[in-house]
């Protein structure tokens, strides 16, 4: 049988309707008609099994793909290369169909880690793009793979830099000062009190901040003071 109707097989024999439902209002951005509702365990588990078959780069290549789950599976099966110059290829084959932030968020950066100055370059490129969910990507790259032991304040100039209308990219960009806070307490900090974020951003990266148990609770009241008025 060949791989696409294996992965349909597979998709309709764990469709649950009400998990579907379920997704639908998580993803409200993509069309619900495109969610067959596979939880995602089921995903990861089948996608392990796809990724070691001969014929797995003819599924990597049908794309666009027709419905959320097949970009879910995509995302896994690519997470497993560990090649980095064939997972940088995959990553930039698939990011340009990436149309949510679940596909963008479980598509896995770790692997990246295997040649750190060069995924630092990848992720100061994708920040420039046009698309949406690749400068989303991108600023995950920074936070999972450059907010400890790599970290140079100058990375924060890059979030920071950022400027676009993009309900997901400003939240990943709050979502990484909120890290930040936790990781990098006293330069994420200074960048809060400079107030050189947008104010959306800004306060949405404080009410993740407080909401972290990571978080100090003098920090916590420090950065409350610091929530700005929207004009």
């Amino acid at each position: 049988m060949a791989i696409q109707e294996d992965i349909e097989a597979f998709l309709t024999s764990h469709a649950d309707e009400g998990y579907r439902a379920f997704q639908a209002k998580l993803i409200p951005n993509i069309d619900a008609a495109t969610i067959v509702g596979v939880r995602t365990p089921d995903l990861r588990k089948f996608a392990k099994g796809l990724a070691r078959r001969g014929d797995a780069g003819e599924f990597l290549a049908a794309l666009p793909h027709g419905t959320f789950e097949e970009n879910q599976l995509h995302s896994f099966v690519i997470a497993r290369e560990r090649d980095f110059d064939r997972l940088v290829g995959a990553i930039e084959n698939f990011l340009p169909f990436v149309d949510n932030w679940a596909t963008c968020d479980q598509l896995s950066c770790r692997g990246l880690a295997a040649d750190p100055t060069a995924a630092l370059a990848k992720a100061r490129a994708w920040l420039e793009s046009d698309h949406e969910y690749t400068v989303r990507f991108a600023i995950g790259v920074l936070m999972q793979l450059f907010l400890e032991e790599r970290f140079r304040p100058e990375y924060f100039g890059w979030v920071v830099g950022i400027s676009r209308p993009e309900y997901y990219v400003n939240m990943m960009r709050a979502w990484y000062f909120a890290e930040a806070l936790a990781k990098q307490p006293v330069a994420a900090e200074e960048v809060i009190a400079s107030g050189a974020l947008d104010v959306w951003t800004h306060n949405k990266a404080i009410q993740k901040a407080v909401e972290s148990r990571r978080i100090a609770s003098e920090q916590k009241e420090h950065l409350r003071a610091l929530r700005r008025r929207l004009s």
